[in-house]
């Protein structure tokens, strides 16, 4: 393995209280795995609500407005900024540091994107959001609907960041749509971006493929990062299925599971498990990965995908990372 590209824990190392966060996180997000998959056979789950943290900030953010504010930040629910993803780009023009807003308005949305995460996501967002941007403070954010008034929805975004809060306003829409996160880390030290951990976490599931299962699994190029339509159960999905893989590894991928969620609030999760089983469980889902783009050449996969009916989870490691997340049920026509 290159030493110029790989450190073995990646970022987390520099400061040894974040190296006991990232450890204490990854603990958890083995326990949540494990966690899920028995709630899911409970039949547990109901997602966020207006009661939710997030979403009682959503309601106070939205009754702060002026009226002139409401004219530059509010949409009906179905119009189609809600609907747009990109990994670059302001949902309307004013930031939050702007005066625009009111120093009340920039705390509300900060509880808003505070109780959109678990401790430790929340911690390794606001320094992404720090090494990218500047900051909190240079994101925009806009409503979509009412909320208490019908289907709503709050939407933030900036540079490598898309996060939404509505109140399960769409049923079996996990996160309340497609998300987005990032990292502005370049070639030619890939662990040093905040998010290298996902990546060691799946070359584990690929080193414990057998030779024929990882021909299979490796594929030449990768599909555009903003390719995570939905395709249901008829859908053709690259890589090995999970389904094929033996007992211990798909431990593997249960655990990939929970380290890739570990960074969001529990009722995102709580849904996107409801949404999988309800696809057909873990079995469903297919893991690929990317020659193109292999930064240092060590075959540590910078690019891969985990992708089922009702899952698109298309992460890019190279040159720096753009993760495009998409969990739920295809509308039927």
């Amino acid at each position: 393995m290159s030493s110029s590209k790989r450190s073995s824990n990646g970022h987390a190392d520099r400061n040894p209280g974040n190296r006991r966060a990232f450890v204490k996180a990854m603990a958890g997000a083995s326990a949540l795995a494990l966690l899920s998959t028995r709630s899911l056979r409970a039949g547990l789950f109901s997602g966020p609500s207006l009661g939710s943290a997030s979403e009682t900030a959503v309601s106070e953010f939205y009754k702060s407005l002026t009226d002139g504010q409401k004219k530059t930040l509010c949409f009906p629910f179905d119009h189609e900024l809600r609907h747009r993803v990109s990994a670059n780009w302001h949902v309307t023009e004013p930031t939050l540091g702007e005066t625009f807003y009111t120093s009340q308005q920039r705390e509300m949305i900060n509880r808003i994107v505070t109780g959109l995460c678990s401790e430790e996501g929340h911690e390794r967002m606001q320094r992404q959001m720090n090494d990218d941007a500047g900051g909190l403070h240079e994101f925009s954010v806009a409503m979509f609907g009412e909320p208490g008034a019908g289907a709503f929805e709050f939407m933030l975004t900036g540079r490598h960041l898309t996060l939404r809060a509505d109140g399960n306003s769409v049923d079996k829409a996990a996160f309340g749509g497609p998300i987005v996160y990032g990292h502005d880390q370049v070639e030619p030290d890939a662990s040093k971006n905040i998010y290298f951990y996902q990546t060691q976490q799946t070359d584990k599931v690929f080193k414990s493929l057998t030779e024929d299962q990882a021909a299979t699994a490796l594929l030449t190029s990768a599909p555009k990062e903003t390719e995570v339509q939905l395709q249901g159960d008829a859908g053709k999905f690259l890589g090995i299925k999970v389904a094929d893989l033996k007992s211990e590894q798909k431990a593997e991928v249960e655990k990939t599971l929970g380290i890739l969620l570990a960074p969001y609030r529990k009722e995102d999760v709580e849904e996107v498990m409801e949404i999988l089983g309800e696809s057909g469980g873990v079995d469903h889902l297919h893991m690929a990965f990317f020659r193109q783009e292999d930064v240092g050449g060590d075959k540590t996969w910078d690019i891969w995908r985990v992708e089922g009916p009702s899952f698109v989870w298309h992460f890019r490691g190279a040159p720096h990372v753009h993760a495009y997340i998409n969990i739920g049920h295809l509308k039927k026509a």
